[in-house]
């Protein structure tokens, strides 16, 4: 089974984009740190891994897309349509399963549970029409 190249750049790119934006500090990205229990301190001493993290966290992107790439290819999704319910599932069976951990054993705020995990549905969503068409 090919999967082309270019889309799965675009895709993962999109989600890098997405990403950048809802975590800002003018959308959600005060609300995150607070919830996350990340200070002042700790974002000024990632910001010295901020290349790393960029790279890391855009090959994560772009292994994502090409996976997402394969399983609508194997389902034969080419619309917009079934591409919102093949990400809706794949973000319901896997991230909204896995992310829920977070309340359940860590602790963490609900709220933050829904932040990230409405991130990840926009992301996955993007991503998949961005591949099937």
């Amino acid at each position: 089974m090919y999967i082309s190249l270019w889309p799965v750049f675009l895709a993962a790119l999109a989600v890098f984009v997405i990403g950048w934006v809802w975590y800002s500090p003018r959308v959600f990205g005060a609300a995150w740190m607070r919830m996350s229990g990340v200070t002042p301190e700790a974002a000024e001493r990632g910001k010295k891994r901020m290349g790393v993290s960029i790279i890391f966290g855009f090959l994560s992107a772009l292994l994502m897309a090409w996976v997402m790439g394969y399983v609508l290819a194997a389902f034969d999704v080419f619309d917009w349509i079934g591409a919102v319910e093949v990400a809706f599932w794949m973000w319901a069976g896997f991230v909204a399963t896995v992310l829920i951990g977070s309340v359940l054993w860590e602790q963490k705020p609900v709220k933050l549970y829904v932040l990230n995990a409405a991130y990840w549905l926009v992301s996955l969503v993007v991503m998949s029409i961005v591949l099937a068409l």
